[in-house]
């Protein structure tokens, strides 16, 4: 990868469990880190989050070769794994910590986000009204080390096999017909 066109992008769309594997599989993505951010505590913890108090999302922070993959082909994928119409919450995953978010760092990346969330309303994919917020970036926390490829450490844990391994596979049957699937 050429560390001239790498950039990040970080955003938040339910279960860091799921959002994160996903990314780590594509083309041009150097690394995907589940995380924290937009509350008001520092270097919060996951049971601090989990409480709903600290005000943060849990999120993933992307670090991407834009020579490889586009700003808008990762924000396909973030609407693909995750429903935006869904308020503070993912499937049975309920709290604030697990809401729809764009982290934007300049004027330009909020004009994408704001484009990529009216692509995806075009495409009828989610029906409904979108909650997705478009939010100016502060910090990034990483989430504890043993939130890091998490999937792919306890695939037989029940909510990985009940929630993640089914959405991971409908993720790569979709995205390995685009070619966007590393070759791992």
């Amino acid at each position: 990868m050429d560390n001239n066109s790498l950039e990040q992008i970080t955003f938040g769309g339910g279960c860091f469990w799921c959002v994160e594997s996903c990314f780590n599989m594509l083309k041009g993505v150097k690394c995907a880190i589940s995380g924290y951010s937009g509350g008001h505590k520092e270097n919060p913890t996951y049971e601090e989050v989990c409480t709903d108090e600290t005000g943060h999302a849990e999120v993933v922070q992307i670090t991407y070769d834009s020579a490889i993959i586009s700003y808008e082909q990762l924000m396909d994928v973030f609407f693909f794994l995750h429903n935006p119409t869904q308020l503070n919450r993912q499937g049975n995953d309920i709290g604030t910590q697990y809401r729809s978010v764009i982290y934007y760092k300049n004027n330009a990346e909020k004009t994408k986000a704001e484009e990529a969330i009216e692509k995806s309303k075009q495409s009828g994919r989610w029906p409904g009204t979108y909650v997705t917020e478009v939010t100016k970036f502060d910090k990034f926390w990483p989430a504890e080390q043993y939130h890091q490829g998490y999937y792919n450490e306890n695939p037989t844990q029940p909510y990985c096999s009940a929630v993640v391994g089914p959405k991971i596979q409908k993720f790569k049957k979709y995205f390995e017909e685009l070619g966007m699937l590393n070759e791992e």
